[in-house]
């Protein structure tokens, strides 16, 4: 197979080029079971050379420890790439297994001189708040924010899992160049309002898991049987027990169409991401995760795969009948406060 460079979409109103296909970096470090730091940087390496310019991290992933890890990359190719990293997610001392939500200043500010010390670089192209804490007014948050900015220490601000509502006043401080959200066949609840509003406002919208986590792929059934101890999935109710069984039902019409097109399931699963684009008239630029080489090129070809509009139609009915909640804990998601 011939690997060609990826086209670009435009990340904000006023943001930079980047390619239409991010890098999600999470697994190389945390969450998805056993890690392997040569075939994680050999897969950094082979997207850059497919056209991949986003690179998404956060300093909850690892404990900072994914951050470091992507320090060098970054460091030899900085002219590059757009460094995207994120706040919010503290982890308390006490119990290093959990995850408690903050947007207040003093945090805030200590977490972008972490996250610039741990990148080793001296300006984040792209800084999200990673969740949103409902007892800190948005517009305190996104105030602290448009001062990294003046201050040189942020390029782009972005948030993550935010409504409508608070996506518009967070623009009425300061421009927002992305918004990033669980978007795939499995997840389309920010159709209704956040992808009208992004539009509306000239934000970029970043699916992340547009595989449903892997599941899309068809590589594991039952994240409580297949998948390792560690596996941040064996949490998420919709991959394990009747839930996972009544959705992998679901994949179906995803191997028709794939059959269709000589694809595998996964890259249908992005090429009707990709294409939420047009359905939807704005920059939509997914970051599939992967710490692989082969399966950059896999998830990359996907931006070549044009779905017809009957194809279209046979995928349309599936995030209807999925079975069980994206989080054990729906704090962590936007759709509860819509």
């Amino acid at each position: 197979m011939t690997y060609s460079t990826i086209p670009t979409a435009r990340l904000g109103e006023n943001g930079p080029e980047v390619g239409v296909q991010g890098l999600g970096c999470m697994g190389m470090s945390f969450a998805y079971g056993p890690t392997d730091a040569d075939a994680s940087r050999a897969a950094l390496e082979r997207a850059l050379e497919l056209g991949v310019t986003l690179y998404d991290t956060a300093d909850a992933y690892g404990a900072g420890e994914n951050e470091k890890f992507l320090s060098p990359f970054f460091k030899a190719h900085r002219d590059e790439v757009v460094i995207a990293t994120k706040f919010a997610l503290a982890i308390p001392p006490e119990d290093p297994s959990r995850r408690i939500i903050r947007n207040d200043a003093p945090y805030i500010r200590e977490a972008v001189e972490a996250s610039l010390r741990r990148l080793d670089v001296d300006v984040i192209d792209l800084y999200y708040m990673h969740r949103r804490d409902v007892n800190v007014p948005i517009e305190d948050t996104v105030g602290v924010m448009a001062d990294l900015v003046r201050e040189g220490k942020v390029k782009q601000l972005g948030l993550s899992e935010v409504t409508a509502d608070e996506l518009r006043a967070a623009q009425g401080v300061h421009p927002i160049a992305a918004v990033q959200s669980e978007w795939s066949l499995f997840s389309r609840d920010i159709e209704a309002q956040v992808v009208p509003a992004a539009r509306e406002l000239g934000v970029s919208l970043v699916p992340y898991s547009p595989l449903g986590r892997g599941f899309l792929t068809g590589s594991f059934t039952d994240a409580g049987t297949d998948l390792t101890a560690d596996d941040f999935r064996r949490q998420q109710p919709r991959f394990n027990g009747e839930n996972a069984v009544a959705n992998a039902a679901l994949l179906e019409p995803v191997r028709t169409v794939a059959e269709a097109h000589g694809a595998s399931l996964g890259q249908i699963a992005l090429a009707w991401v990709q294409q939420r684009s047009t359905v939807h008239g704005l920059p939509v630029i997914p970051i599939p995760g992967t710490s692989k080489p082969g399966r950059v090129e896999e998830n990359t070809a996907a931006t070549g795969i044009v779905l017809s509009d009957e194809e279209l139609d046979l995928l349309e009915p599936i995030s209807a009948k999925v079975a069980g909640d994206r989080y054990a804990d729906m704090r962590f998601a936007s759709a509860g406060r819509e």
